[in-house]
């Protein structure tokens, strides 16, 4: 079951573009609700976070539910949460920045890819960067499953960011234009360290202090789209 989105500060009044950060799980919720003072600054106008519950349908459907939401039509959607990376070498804590999503509704391409990894990079030093595609599943995926997906050209897996930008990118006024898209997402397993379940070992503790870091970099992100282009 979903979780209706909680409103934070930073909430200038009649800004047009504000942000929504959308992941599944309570505890990658409780890990963004945790972030420490440095997070604490909004950026340029009002952002929500958003529990959407696991598996790309209840992301799907809590995430067209909130930009249903009144001056929800042209703001930017961050998914962000967990995942399970694909390239060997990669390690428990990694981040992965989303190109583009893909699932069996389509890509969707995202926005501002550079800036964010340069923002992330800046949040949580001495930690991995990834840039590339981010595939969805509607399951866990393991074992051979994961070099059959690493072999069309993706390099970490989740559940919930496809959907959630493909459902961002088809809602509002002017489907598909216009509403700045991105995905980030901590490495809890990979090839070379496959966890059984998230918190209980030390790859997910890595996971949970480096979301619960980033947060600063997703508001850095969201402030870059609000600055006049020249």
């Amino acid at each position: 079951m979903s979780a209706a989105p909680q409103r934070s500060g930073g909430e200038g009044a009649g800004n047009p573009d504000p942000l929504l950060v959308a992941c599944a799980l309570r505890i990658e919720q409780a890990a963004l609700r945790s972030a420490g003072p440095g997070a604490a600054r909004a950026p340029a106008g009002s952002y929500s976070l958003l529990r959407t519950g696991m598996g790309p349908r209840a992301a799907e459907r809590a995430v067209a539910r909130a930009l249903d939401r009144p001056g929800m039509d042209r703001a930017a959607v961050l998914a962000t949460g967990f995942c399970a990376g694909l390239v060997p070498g990669m390690h428990p804590g990694d981040l992965v920045v989303a190109e583009e999503t893909r699932d069996r509704q389509g890509a969707v391409t995202c926005t501002g890819t550079a800036l964010l990894a340069e923002a992330l990079a800046r949040a949580a030093p001495g930690r991995t960067v990834h840039v590339g595609a981010l595939t969805g599943s509607d399951h866990v995926v393991r074992g051979q499953e994961r070099a059959q997906l690493r072999a069309t050209g993706v390099i970490a897996v989740d559940m919930e960011s496809a959907a959630t930008l493909w459902t961002a990118t088809r809602a509002g006024p002017s489907p598909g234009r216009g509403r700045p898209v991105a995905a980030v997402r901590v490495i809890v397993d990979a090839p070379e360290h496959e966890l059984v379940r998230i918190g209980t070992v030390r790859g997910g503790i890595s996971a949970f202090r480096v979301l619960r870091a980033v947060l600063p970099a997703f508001y850095e992100w969201h402030r870059s789209l609000l600055l006049p282009r020249r």
